[in-house]
């Protein structure tokens, strides 16, 4: 068993050979601007009235649409009886005439 020194030749070959991850770069931190009351702009005195009636057309948005999608559910089921419905009068109709005629 041969031993190798670190320092030799051979230790710095295998070193290059070997894959290294490469340096990303780092994000620079952040630093909070201090702003001057002079400074800033002045605030939309209107603008908390608004945002609160955006959100409340949304609301009632959403409210809306979960009311016709009930709304919706409700008539295909009842779409659906009616034409099932229909469909076995029409079938029991059918049948009989064809008794009827053929005298099954």
């Amino acid at each position: 068993m041969v031993s190798r020194a670190v320092g030799t030749p051979e230790a710095a070959d295998r070193a290059r050979s070997l894959p290294t991850i490469p340096r990303v770069a780092e994000a620079e931190p952040t630093t909070i601007a201090v702003v001057d009351e002079e400074e800033s702009p002045p605030l939309d005195p209107h603008a908390v009235q608004r945002a609160y009636r955006l959100h409340r057309a949304r609301r009632a948005a959403r409210d809306r649409w979960h009311r016709e999608r009930r709304w919706a559910n409700l008539r295909f089921w009842l779409v659906l009886a009616l034409v099932l419905t229909a469909a076995v009068l029409l079938a029991a109709r059918t049948l009989g005439e064809i008794e009827r005629l053929f005298g099954l």
